[in-house]
């Protein structure tokens, strides 16, 4: 009698050290698949925020095509289109991609 409850507690602890072990496995995945990429791809945004410079092409999050003509911290004002006057003031965040004025 003494033996079979011995048996079914030691059960229960290896059970319970597996479940943590899958817990912690589960965790390290996400962290490694959805987490870690995320952070890195945050970093390459803001060092492509950075990099703007006045005479950039830039492409918005909508799709418009538009070079910088004035940089503030947060802000910059693009102008689109070939009409010289179509000047409009953004957030740096709305932008998905930086040509640089000296490259084709």
């Amino acid at each position: 009698m003494l033996n079979l409850l011995t048996d079914s507690t030691t059960s229960t602890g290896s059970s319970m050290i597996v479940l943590i072990i899958y817990i912690v496995v589960i965790g390290v995945a996400m962290y490694f698949f959805a987490v870690r990429p995320q952070k890195k791809e945050q970093k390459r945004m803001q060092a492509l925020i950075n990099s703007v410079e006045v005479g950039d092409t830039v492409v918005t999050t909508s799709g418009f095509y538009g070079v910088v003509i004035d940089l503030t911290d947060e802000d910059c004002i693009v102008e689109f289109g070939s009409n010289k006057n179509c000047r409009i003031p953004m957030k740096k965040s709305a932008i998905a991609d930086v040509e640089k004025a000296g490259q084709a």
